[in-house]
Order: C-alpha cells, then structure tokens, then sequence
C-alpha cells in the first residue's frame, strides 16, 4: 500500500506513518544544521537546527515521524513547528514514506560489519 499522493504526485505527509530519509538525500553536516541535496531531483535544502538533522537521520528507526519526535526528545510546544518542517521536507521529497520495519534492537547493535554474522546464527 502507498501513501496518498498530493496535487504534484509527493505522499502526504502524515506523522503517524513511517519515514525515512529519502535513499536519493545526502546531507551534509554545518554548524547551523545541515544542508540536504537531493540527487533525484536536484533541490537543496536547509536544515536550520541540529536538533532536526537528529529527527530527520532518526525517522527510519522509528514506527512513525510522531514516535521519531518523542524518542529525539523535542519538546511538545515545538512538535508542531517540527511537523510542518517534516511536511515540507516530504513535499520536497527529502524525506519518504518508508514500506520496511524498523531495524530492530538488535540489528542496530550489530552494524554493517556483523550482519553476515547475525545471518549465520539465525
């Protein structure tokens, strides 16, 4: 099942479905935030605080974009704000709706270099 697309073809953004940084975004660390190019369709953003880079790298490790939010401890005054940014970043498609589980626990733990392992002993 896909997400329902908007006027221009994006997935509307909604915060109780799972998101993930889009696989064509590259983001580029800065001391305001960073900087987010898509290489699908060549826009560049601005990400304006560290604390929303967190958010946005965080999103697939997470069943939603509310349960992103809660877990990178943004303050529920500011949810809002961060909502209408993770919207726009959906529009822009920096970010997308993810179709896979979250990895779990124990996946995470492991990294790139232990898979073939965990692999092995399942």
């Amino acid at each position: 099942m896909t997400a329902p697309a908007g006027p221009d073809g994006t997935a509307v953004f909604d915060p109780a479905l799972p998101w993930q940084k889009a696989r064509s975004v590259a983001l580029r660390p800065e001391p305001f935030g960073a900087l987010v190019y898509s290489f699908s369709n060549r826009k560049l953003s601005f990400l304006k605080s560290p604390m929303l880079v967190t958010v946005v790298t965080s999103l697939g490790e997470h069943p939603s974009a509310e349960a992103t939010l809660v877990a990178c401890g943004v303050p529920e005054a500011q949810r809002g704000a961060y909502l209408k940014a993770l919207a726009d970043l959906a529009r822009s498609q920096m970010i997308e709706r993810r179709t896979s589980s979250p990895p779990t626990p124990r996946e995470l733990a492991a990294g790139p270099c232990d898979e073939a392992a965990l692999e092995a002993h399942q």
